[in-house]
Formats: structure tokens, sequence, C-alpha cells
């Protein structure tokens, strides 16, 4: 929900993050020329492992008690023991989706301070995907403390609660917008939502918080910063931030600064996102269109491998994808009429079935899946992979 008391139009200290709007490929030649900002020899350990740990959240602080690491002089040792300690004693977990599928690829889900792309054309259910991720979080991450941050600069933050809303009830958009003349919203219905509503924001307390005006890649990169700040709390010493998931749907929709071609924003994109994962506790999931070249119709034709979402495919190229944790390429094979799905021929039996492509997982493994879309419910639900059409052999 929008909240009003994040004002994005003053003046907003990054807190660090640098926010220059000058020529950003000239300040990435500049910087490549001074070499790395810290050296090894000037790094203090102790404050980099206090950083580090502060970038887990307040659940990583039980394993700094461990003392088996205390002799390790390295601070990305201790890092990294500290973590895997932690993932260990359950004091630190991914982001869980509502899919076992999804969380199978990555690393029980998405590991915090990851970057994960979810490309498709448009009408494959991408923003849905991404609803369903934030809506059922909170039920899925149960007992953990996070927020989410939603850049929605497709859709009104009012359109996504009634997706919402169509999905506690089970029925249609239309319906819930009584846009039906003898089939319209009840009263009971009504209550229903209200509740659902008041329960969210009273009770369970789902912090959620949108930005709906499009913006520059240095304005949300201020915005991010300021808003992991505000939300971060000083534990022994150490400031410690909220484990926070934050959306872009989706990434073309970004501004481009003076002089800024969108290749080259999104290269920017890119960069800053790395940036901001690595000092905070985020898992980001970015929406991106494909490229126009998937249209061609020898793509979409019957049983070619043509009608996989590749690599190359997603829009902007390696813009996105080489900072990338997880890419996903969505696939809806029937609104392009392919009855068998690649070389191997997978069945399609109607425009509900959809195919996740694992095109990257940094930390897992590449696979394709098969869901089942509800687009009336607004709900997406994993199902076994279809079977094969039988290729004929000729007896002549």
């Amino acid at each position: 929900m929008p909240n009003d008391d994040l004002n994005y139009d003053k003046p907003v200290d990054p807190k660090g993050i640098d926010t220059s709007t000058g020529n950003p490929k000239k300040e990435r030649e500049e910087a490549l020329k001074k070499g790395p900002i810290v050296k090894k020899a000037d790094l203090n350990k102790e404050e980099a492992l206090k950083s580090a740990i502060g970038r887990y959240g307040a659940t990583a602080l039980t394993s700094q008690s461990k003392g088996y690491y205390e002799s390790i002089d390295d601070a990305a040792y201790k890092e990294a023991l500290v973590y895997i300690n932690a993932r260990k004693e359950g004091t630190i977990t991914s982001f869980k989706t509502p899919w076992p599928k999804v969380n199978e690829a990555g690393v029980n889900g998405l590991e915090w301070n990851s970057l994960t792309v979810i490309g498709g054309r448009p009408g494959t259910g991408k923003t849905l995907i991404k609803d369903q991720i934030i809506r059922e979080g909170f039920v899925q991450n149960k007992g953990h403390n996070i927020r989410v941050l939603e850049f929605q600069f497709e859709m009104v933050a009012r359109a996504s609660k009634v997706r919402e809303f169509c999905s506690v009830l089970g029925k249609p958009y239309k319906y819930v917008c009584s846009a039906y003349q003898n089939n319209r919203l009840t009263d009971t219905d009504l209550n229903v939502l209200y509740q659902h509503a008041k329960k969210a924001v009273d009770i369970d307390k789902c912090p959620v918080d949108i930005v709906e005006n499009p913006c520059t890649v240095e304005r949300m990169k201020a915005i991010v910063a300021e808003y992991m700040e505000d939300h971060s709390q000083v534990v022994d010493g150490i400031k410690v931030y909220t484990n926070t998931v934050i959306t872009l749907d989706h990434s073309y929709l970004l501004k481009q600064d003076k002089g800024e071609s969108k290749t080259e924003m999104l290269y920017n994109l890119g960069e800053a996102l790395t940036a901001l994962k690595r000092r905070y506790p985020i898992a980001f999931i970015v929406l991106s269109q494909l490229g126009r070249h998937v249209e061609s119709p020898e793509r979409n034709e019957n049983g070619k491998y043509g009608n996989y979402i590749l690599e190359t495919d997603i829009l902007g190229g390696d813009a996105l994808f080489q900072h990338a944790d997880m890419v996903i390429g969505v696939n809806r094979p029937a609104n392009k009429y392919i009855e068998y799905y690649g070389p191997e021929r997978y069945i399609i039996q109607d425009d509900t079935v959809l195919v996740f492509h694992f095109l990257k997982c940094r930390n897992g493994d590449t696979r394709m899946t098969f869901f089942k879309a509800e687009f009336d419910k607004m709900e997406v639900h994993e199902m076994p992979t279809p079977g094969i059409q039988q290729k004929r052999v000729s007896t002549t």
C-alpha cells in the first residue's frame, strides 16, 4: 500500500550510495582507472564482519557468539563462516516462494543479497507471478521480520490490491469490480474482503510500500538506500537492516537520465542493483519484457528449439543477465498456437499452461518446469510435466 510517510519528492540522503547524475559511462571508465575502492590491507576486519552481519538481519547475531572462527584473520572467511553457521542453525533462511520447484532452483528459496529477473512476453503472467510471491510471502516466511517495497510503474496500487481480492474470493476481476449486471459483488463477499484487508494491516502487519511514479535509476537507488536506512536498528553496536523484498515492474519503464539511452539505463540498473544487494539484505525481483525477435514465425513453429525462452531473449540482453543470480523466462505457448512445445514436443493442452525456463541459477540448478495459471483467480500452481507427442515411424 502506498505509504504517505515516505515522501519521495523530498531531497534524499543516500547514506553513502553514489547518486551522481553525470555521465554514467564516463563515471564507470574513471572508476575502472582508479582500481579497487578498498584494498585488502586497508580493511578493518572486525568492522567488515560487523557490517556483513548487519546485512543478514538481526537473526544472524546468534551466530556471532560462536568462537571457532575467531582465530581466522580474514574477514571474508569469517563472514562466510557466520553465514553458513547461521543457515545451519536456521537463523538465516532464504525467502521462500509459493512453489517448491522455484525454491529448489534456488537455495531453498531466494537468497537475500540477490537479484532475480523474470522475463516474458506481455500476457504471460509476469505480474501475476510477482504478486503471488509477495501476497503469499508473509505466510511462506511466517515468523521472519520482512518488509516489501514495490516499484510498480505498470499498474496502479489499487489494481494490484483488487487482483489480490480476486485470489481471496477465487473470483474473476470483473466480478470483484461488479462488471457483470446479473452477478455483482455481494455484501457478504465485500465484508470478506474488508476483513482480509483489516487482518493484513492490523493483525498480520504485512508491511508493503509502493512507489507508483516512474523515476530514474539514480533516483531509485537513492529511494532504496533511504528506505533501508529508515528501517534499520542498532543492536549491540551493530547496525542491522530489515530483510526486504524489492520488486520492479518493469525494468524498461524506468526513466532515462539526461543523455542516457535505454540500453545504458539497463546497464546502469544492473550495476545499481548489484551495489545495493551487496550492501543490504535485499531480494530484488525485476520483471522484464523480451526482445521483439521472439515474435519471428520460425520461433513459434511446433516442435522447434526456438519455442524455448533463451538467455538472449531477455530485453537488454546481458545488461541484467550478468548481474542476476536467477533468471526465469516465462512462456505461454498456446498464446502462439504452439501445441507441441520444443524438440521434446511436450503436449500443450490449453492457454493456461506456463513454462518456466530457469536460464541462470547462480547457486542452484537450471531447469525447465511447467505451471498451470488460473488467471481468473490470479494464481499460478505447479503441474506435472506434460506428456510428449510420439513421433510416427513410417512403415514404407
